[in-house]
């Protein structure tokens, strides 16, 4: 190395951030996007991640009003203005106003945040395996392919396996898996305005299985095989469960469709009460830090939104821990649901359905948002099969167990 590479490295490894962000994921990137909109845009900030964001790893989904986006207008790949909702009591379509819900395709997140972030005249970037994170009385320390780096405050997203594990005897743990294509189909089959939010129409086999279908015109769409369970499954059963569904609802044969893409995932879903801090000068973000809603999954506008509370903590009180926490009973209700999934998933369908059917979109979609009224919980809590939430709720107080 060149003594000008040696200084450069030294002043690298020495210098001291104001904020450290572990992981560039969705958390890592809201958060450098709200920094960048604020009047911390002037901080010292490390941004750390093992990968460089360049592939379309991902889609993310969510609602929001006109006034309420978590990204500009341009990121949005699609926006629809109808939820479709099919189960045993046929197909019940839903104005979404004032409500629309929207897809953003990862890589188009990632690179417009990369163009943002160029704009903070004091970010670095880099690309690395964070091997510790360390608190301490006056800064945190976070290590990266064995050198340490510094910061006043460090936010962590990283989901590290064994780091952390949910007691099954107190705590109730599913996981929300798909596996999804992107077809273009030869003949018209889907209706462009109108998200397929829910589909019941497969074999449920004892747990909450649905196909959830994105249309971005009449002959291309992403298709979703969903399950909330236990357990996943192998490779060849999604692909041929959703190859049933295919053939078999949507009536396309092997040469009436070509798959452009393809994507899978897992999103925990859980009423554990995540810990937000690591310490004195370590907050936890993203999924770490509870930001997924833990009866549905969705997480890309929580995550958004608490960025923005972050960067207000830090320029009102000069640090980031002092963001808005959901009244309890958010968990309950979460806590409840997950229960039965777990122990009689085949009524999953049957309550979803009736939640839609039951209650105007925009009390159901604020209180998925988690920003209803007790007397509104209460309603909507009356809308659907009364016998299987007290069943839950007294084993949870009676038992302790989940």
């Amino acid at each position: 190395m060149t003594l000008f590479g040696w200084g450069t490295y030294l002043k690298l490894v020495m210098q001291h951030y104001d904020y450290i962000i572990a992981g560039g994921g969705a958390a890592g990137l809201h958060l450098a996007l709200a920094l960048e909109r604020s009047s911390l845009r002037g901080a010292h900030i490390l941004i750390i991640d093992k990968d460089t964001k360049q592939s379309n790893d991902r889609t993310w989904c969510f609602w929001h009003t006109e006034y309420d986006k978590p990204v500009p207008d341009h990121l949005l790949r699609k926006s629809w203005e109808v939820f479709s909702v099919i189960g045993d009591s046929g197909e019940l379509d839903i104005a979404l106003s004032p409500y629309s819900y929207s897809m953003i395709r990862g890589l188009d997140f990632y690179t417009y945040a990369a163009e943002q972030i160029q704009k903070l005249p004091n970010c670095k970037r880099l690309v690395g395996t964070i091997d510790l994170i360390e608190d301490g009385g006056e800064k945190a320390t976070v290590v990266v392919d064995g050198t340490p780096y510094h910061g006043s405050y460090v936010f962590d997203s990283l989901i590290i396996p064994g780091s952390f594990s949910i007691d099954p005897t107190r705590y109730h743990f599913l996981k929300q898996h798909f596996y999804g294509v992107f077809v273009r189909t030869t003949k018209p089959v889907f209706e462009p305005h109108k998200a397929g939010f829910f589909d019941f129409r497969v074999p449920q086999k004892g747990v909450m299985r649905f196909v959830y279908t994105l249309p971005s015109s009449e002959t291309e769409a992403l298709v979703e095989y969903t399950l909330f369970s236990a357990d996943l499954l192998t490779a060849d059963e999604y692909r041929n469960e959703l190859g049933n569904y295919v053939q078999g609802v949507l009536g396309l044969e092997a040469g009436d469709y070509e798959v452009l893409e393809s994507e899978e995932g897992v999103i925990p879903m859980s009423d554990y009460p995540f810990p937000r801090r690591g310490g004195e000068r370590i907050l936890y973000t993203g999924t770490k830090g509870g930001r997924v809603k833990g009866s549905t999954g969705f997480a890309f506008h929580r995550i958004a939104r608490d960025s923005e509370a972050i960067v207000r903590s830090l320029e009102e009180h000069g640090h980031p821990f002092d963001v808005p926490t959901p009244p309890p009973r958010y968990r309950t209700f979460d806590a409840m649901l997950l229960q039965i999934l777990y122990r009689h998933g085949e009524l999953g369908a049957p309550i979803f359905e009736q939640l839609f059917r039951r209650n105007p979109i925009d009390r159901l979609l604020r209180f998925l948002n988690e920003e209803t009224s007790l007397r509104e919980d209460i309603a909507i809590m009356a809308s659907v099969p009364w016998w299987p939430f007290i069943r839950a709720w007294l084993r949870m107080h009676m038992t302790g167990h989940p």
